[in-house]
C-alpha cells in the first residue's frame, strides 16, 4: 500500500527545506523523517521514498539515516510509546523491575505493541536522568522514581484514554504530536507547555549558588544576544587592540663588544647567544620520523639497529649477543623481514600461523622429549607450551 502524504505535510516539508542554505539542503533530512513519521506514526518505505523525492538523494542514502536513529521507528508504533531505562543506575534502583512488570501486565515485550494500538514498550539502555532513577518516559517526557505500582497506575491511564501528568516537562502528547515538534512546529494545542517545572535535583546547584553568592563575574541575564555582524565587528575591534598593544621588537644593540683579547668587536655585531645550560643527556636532537609506519617505528624502538642507535636514548637499547657486541647495522630490519615472511597474513580459513606443518613440528618434539628422558621432561613440555 503505498501512502500518499497530504498537501500540509509537503507545505511543511517547503518549509523545513527552506531554512537552510540551497547547497545544504540534505541538511533537512533530519526534521523530514520527524515530518513523515507525524503522518504516518512511523518512517515506511513510502516516508523513505517522499523524503528521497523532496531532497534529490537515493532511498539508500535516506534509510542509513532513518535506521540510524532510534527515534525513527521502522514499524507501525503506537500513541504513546512508553521507554524504561533498564541501564546501571535505574536498574540498580528497581528499573529491571519495573520493565519487567510493564512487560507481564500489558503482555507485550521489547518494541512491540499492545493489540488496541495505545501503547508501544521498550527498554532504554539509559535516559540522561540517574538523579531521578528509575525513571520512564512516555513520548519523551519524565516520570521520575517511578516503581512497578506507579508505572502500571500510567499505563492504565494512557489505555483509558487519559494523560498523566509528567514529573518534568509539558503535558504530554501522541507520539504523533510529538514528531511535530521535533520536526521544528510548535504545539498548537491549548495551554499545551502551560504545566509542568524542574525537578528538584535541578535546581539544587542553582539553589546552591544562590545559597552561597556564587555567580559568574560580570553576568548580566538581560545582555542582548549580538548579530553575527555585531560580533564579528567586536572581534576584529579587539584583535586590532591586541595588535596595537604589542611591544615594538627589540633592535640589536649598536654597542661596541670587546672581545677575548680586550679589543673590541667590529660595531653593529651582535654579542654570541649564550649555551643553554645542560639537559645530562648526550642523545642528539632528532626529529621524530614521522614517515615510518607504527610497526617499523615499534619494530626499531624494541631492537634498534647498532649503527643508528643512540646509547643513552631514553627508551632505547642497544641489544648485544653473547660475546657483548651490538649486532651490525641492518639486524633488526632482516629480523623483521624474515619474521614477517615467516607468518604470512591470515586467510579466511584460519588465522594466521594456524597451519598443521606447525602442530605436527609440536608433536614430534614434544614426543623426543618424552622418548629421551623416558617421561616428559618440564623443559620439553615447557618449549612445546611456548611453541
Amino acid at each position: 500500500m503505498t501512502t500518499t502524504f497530504t498537501e500540509e505535510t509537503r507545505e511543511r516539508a517547503r518549509e523545513i527545506i527552506a531554512r537552510y542554505p540551497a547547497d545544504r539542503s540534505r541538511s533537512a533530512l533530519l526534521p523530514l523523517l520527524h515530518l513523515v513519521q507525524a503522518e504516518e506514526g512511523y518512517v515506511s518505505p513510502a516516508g523513505v521514498t517522499f523524503c528521497a523525492e523532496v531532497l534529490g538523494l537515493n532511498k539508500a542514502q535516506v534509510g542509513a539515516v532513518a535506521t540510524f536513529y532510534t527515534m525513527y521507528k521502522r514499524k507501525p508504533t503506537g500513541d504513546f510509546l512508553v521507554s524504561v531505562c533498564t541501564n546501571t543506575m535505574c536498574n540498580v534502583l528497581g528499573g529491571q523491575e519495573v520493565y519487567d512488570t510493564l512487560v507481564e501486565h500489558l503482555g507485550v515485550g521489547h518494541d512491540e505493541t499492545t493489540a488496541d494500538g495505545t501503547i508501544t514498550l521498550e527498554h532504554a539502555e539509559c535516559l540522561a536522568a540517574c538523579d531521578y532513577g528509575p525513571v520512564m518516559t512516555v513520548n519523551y517526557d519524565f516520570f521520575d522514581r517511578v516503581d512497578p505500582s506507579t508505572a502500571v497506575g500510567v499505563v492504565d491511564e494512557l489505555r483509558a484514554g487519559g494523560r498523566p501528568m509528567p514529573t518534568r516537562g509539558a503535558r504530554l502528547c501522541t507520539l504523533k504530536e510529538m514528531a511535530v515538534q521535533l520536526a521544528g512546529f510548535a504545539d498548537e494545542r491549548d495551554g499545551a507547555v502551560a504545566d509542568g517545572g524542574p525537578g528538584e535535583p535541578t535546581l539544587r546547584g542553582l539553589r546552591l549558588a544562590q545559597e552561597h553568592n556564587v555567580s559568574v563575574p560580570g553576568f548580566d541575564p538581560n545582555t542582548p544576544i549580538r548579530s553575527k555582524a555585531e560580533a564579528d565587528k567586536a572581534a576584529a575591534e579587539a584583535k586590532a587592540k591586541a595588535e596595537a598593544a604589542k611591544p615594538a621588537p627589540a633592535e640589536a644593540s649598536a654597542a661596541p663588544v670587546k672581545g677575548g683579547d680586550g679589543a673590541s668587536a667590529p660595531t653593529g655585531v651582535a654579542e654570541p647567544a649564550k649555551p643553554e645550560a645542560a639537559t645530562g643527556s648526550t642523545a642528539p636532537d632528532v626529529k621524530a620520523p614521522d614517515g615510518k609506519s607504527p610497526q617499523v617505528r615499534t619494530a626499531e624502538t624494541r631492537q634498534p639497529d647498532a649503527g643508528t642507535a643512540v646509547p643513552d636514548a631514553p627508551g632505547t637499547k642497544v641489544p648485544v649477543d653473547g660475546t657483548g657486541t651490538a649486532p651490525e647495522a641492518g639486524d633488526a630490519r632482516s629480523a623483521e623481514a624474515a619474521g614477517t615472511a615467516a607468518n604470512p597474513p591470515a586467510g579466511d580459513g584460519k588465522p594466521a600461523g594456524d597451519d598443521a606443518g606447525a602442530q605436527e613440528r609440536n608433536l614430534t618434539e614434544a614426543k623426543a622429549g618424552t622418548d629421551a628422558d623416558g617421561a616428559e621432561s618440564a623443559d620439553a613440555s615447557e618449549t612445546g607450551a611456548q611453541k
